[in-house]
Order: C-alpha cells, then structure tokens, then sequence
C-alpha cells in the first residue's frame, strides 16, 4: 500500500502549546499502550503498522514541520518538502510525483491519502484495505471514507450517498454530491439522508493523479514539478479534483473518530487531568491543566475550564469557549518561544533589548545523547553557552574538545561551532548582537 499523510496547519486553536513551527499533531498528551505521552501524528503511525499494513508512506509537510517529525516519527521517514504553503492539491500532487519518479512506483497503484492526526480506531485504519480494493478493482476512479455523524455539525462538509438503502446494506455506495459545512438544521436533514461526515481521506491510482497534475505542468522528473509548484493552484484537493469527478465511491466508517482542533475535544480523549507540574485541587470538575513550564501552577475549585501553560503563554478558558481561540491569537505577534528540532528542543527564556540597540535571547537547550547541532557560524551574532548538566563534544574552528556541567563557551562572530552530546545535554545559550535571526546561520560539513 502506498499512502501520502498529510501534515500542516498551525495549530492556532490549541494556542499556547501549538504554534506556526509546533503543531497540533506534534503536542504529546495522547497515552500510548505503554502508558507513554505521544503525540496524534506518532499515533497515526503506530496505528498504521498495527493494523497490519506493509506501506510506503510519505509525509507532505512545509519546512517548519520537518524537525519535529524526524524527532517524533525518526529519520528515516520519507519526506516530501512544499516549496511553499499552497494548499492539499498541490501538496497531493508533489507526493504523488515524488512516489512516481523517486520510488518507482506503478501508475496503476492505488494511493491514500489521509490527515496525520485524525484520532480513530484500529477499524478506521483496516478500512484503508477495502478502500484501496474499491479502487483497484475499478468501482470508482476515486474512494472516499464517510464518517458516521455523531451529531448534526455544522464544522465539517458532509458525503450524500447516491443510495441511502445500499450504504446501509453494503460497506459502500456510489457518491450522489458533497455539502460544505451546512446549518446545524440542514445537517439533521442531510444525516437523514445518509450523508457521512467527510474525514479528508481519499484513494486513486497514481495515474489518476499524474493526469491532474499534466493539466497544469509539463514534467518529466520530480525535479520538473518541484521547480514549477508555484503553477499549480492554490486550491484544496476536494475542490479541484474531487468535487469535478462523476465516479466516486464512499466506504463507511462506524467507529470512533474525532477531530482535535480545540481543546474541547482534546481533553475529551486525554486519560489524565495534569500534565506537568499541576496542583489540581479535588473540589474541580471537568478541569484540564497542562503546564509546561518549569513553575508550579495551582488549581481550586473551577468546573469546565482548561488552563495550558507554555513559554509562549498562558489560557485560561471555559472548555466550550475554547473553540473560539483562534480569533485572540491572531491578535499576538512573537516569535515561537518553544520549537522541537531533529536533535531536541529548546525554549526561549528571555528577550532583551538594552538602551543601546543591542539584543540578547536566551534559551534553553537540550540535546539528546548520541545528537549534535550542524557545523555553523554566525555573521551578526554572539554566543555564549553555560553547560548545566550532561557531557558532549565541541568543535570550535575544528578543534574539538570534551565539555562537561559548568562550561562555558564563548563563540565570536564568525567561529565555525558545532556540539555533540555524549549523554543528554542541557545548557543554556545566550545569543548577542544588533540584529538576531534564525536565518543567520552558514552551514558547513563536519566529521566527527
């Protein structure tokens, strides 16, 4: 089976733990069958293989997403990077190109596409082979999975099955027309109907696909389709391609399935009430508290609230008002203060601008054993870094020396740095200069 998972969004609505690099699929507060956090995309994955599915899979993300999903999913995921946001077509496009020309794999294959973080059953996952079959076998040029309403929502666009009988005699029906996001009365109707929730997972042959694409590019390689991404339109793959198509089957999903774009719905499914260093009196009811700073928070005597605390901020929200977060985020202008990196994380502490126009950032680092950050310099900056736990290596202009608790490095404008960790590594990194930039870095190789 070859499937395209999709990963993007913000995450705005599940503010101040999510963020533009840190989105919601990447926030570990879902327990794993060992009791472990993991995040919706870990999830997603693990369930795949559980289910019994010998898959290629490959992830269309932005550049912002890649570390955090080498991190979670590890580094040998198969990646496919937009060379700018756009949209799903375009997004189901380059990986489709990508499987054709790099892996090789048949036009006549069936590809899935599905959501990195939808939260299901094992059941929604085993459906995946029914709904490549439904392809491969010519039912329809294109298979979508419906969701059973759980309520007349008026959030998600909805499937009308052509024959209500059939969809509920057989496991699938041929698609009559779709409904975007209709009244909470209209959604009663269509439920009457035997209209499914869509959950934004489709199947087609890779040809199927090529041919979309061919409508806009002339290509030859993955290359040509990279170079020209910009061409393709900015338009969702429902829009383009699926709402245009008269030959659709939709599959019947009857389990669980939610969609955890609020924290309404987030604490729904989390097995603890705190996460982190929470206080969480017992005279609370339906109360979540996730604290991810290194202070205590203490909470007596509220029902329905969710509180999360993150160095990018703090809500304090009733549940059901929490849907509405979006709107007062937008309102804030920073910089991500958290981000998760292929090698670790850091956290922004502090940011200062003294009466002389010069800037320091302070953050604090951590590096797991057996990680190292790439070989770089700085043209506009100064580093200085205190060493508070763990031991490592560190190459300054390639002199590599053993560093240990309570080093301090001082790294000029210009040095060329890099540093390993032996075990896990914690230090703090103060960064000085008139102008500070995550883009001001100059890579170079390295060998330890």
């Amino acid at each position: 089976m070859n499937i395209i998972l999709l990963s993007g969004g913000s995450g705005k609505r599940l503010w101040p733990l999510s963020n533009e690099i840190r989105s919601k699929q990447f926030l570990k507060l879902l327990k794993n069958g060992n009791n472990e956090l993991e995040s919706m995309a870990q999830r997603v994955y693990n369930q795949i293989e559980s289910a019994g599915i010998d898959a290629n899979i490959v992830v269309a993300t932005g550049k912002l997403q890649v570390d955090s999903i080498k991190n979670q999913l590890g580094n040998n995921v198969d990646i496919v990077l937009e060379p700018m946001r756009r949209d799903t077509f375009p997004a189901i496009a380059l990986a489709a190109s990508y499987l054709l020309f790099e892996k090789h794999i048949d036009p006549e294959d069936v590809i899935i596409v599905l959501p990195v973080d939808p939260y299901a059953e094992r059941m929604y996952f085993e459906l995946l082979k029914e709904l490549e079959n439904t392809v491969k076998v010519g039912i329809a040029n294109i298979a979508l999975m419906g969701i059973k309403p759980t309520y007349p929502s008026a959030k998600y666009g909805y499937i009308v099955p052509m024959d209500k009988d059939k969809c509920n005699r057989t496991n699938y029906t041929l698609v009559k027309r779709f409904q975007e996001k209709p009244t909470e009365e209209y959604a009663n109707q269509l439920i009457e109907d035997g209209a499914m929730w869509n959950g934004g997972v489709f199947a087609f042959k890779l040809k199927y696909i090529i041919g979309a694409i061919e409508k806009y590019l002339v290509f030859d390689s993955f290359d040509d389709v990279v170079n020209q991404y910009s061409k393709l339109p900015k338009i969702s793959f429902d829009y383009e391609v699926v709402e245009r198509e008269e030959s659709i089957a939709m599959l019947k999903y009857n389990g669980t399935w939610k969609d955890l774009g609020t924290w309404n719905t987030l604490t729904e499914v989390m097995d603890d009430n705190v996460v982190g260093k929470v206080v969480l009196a017992d005279n609370c009811k339906n109360t979540h508290v996730i604290n991810e700073l290194d202070i205590p928070i203490i909470v007596l005597g509220v029902t329905d609230i969710v509180i999360a605390a993150s160095p990018d901020g703090i809500l304090v929200s009733d549940k059901h008002q929490s849907s509405y977060l979006k709107q007062y985020v937008d309102t804030i202008s920073q910089r991500p203060m958290y981000e998760e990196k292929r090698w670790g994380e850091y956290k922004v502490l502090d940011y200062l601008v003294c009466d002389d126009g010069t800037i320091s950032l302070t953050k604090q680092m951590h590096i797991i054993a057996g990680e190292e950050i790439s070989y770089q310099s700085h043209k506009i900056r100064n580093e200085v870094w205190t060493i508070v736990d763990g031991t490592g290596d560190i190459i300054l202009d390639g002199n590599i020396r053993s560093i240990n608790r309570g080093d301090v490095v001082n790294i000029a404008i210009g040095v060329k740095h890099a540093i390993k960790a032996t075990s896990d590594l914690r230090f703090v990194e103060i960064q000085i200069g008139i102008e500070l930039s995550e883009s001001d870095i100059e890579r170079f190789e390295c060998i330890w």
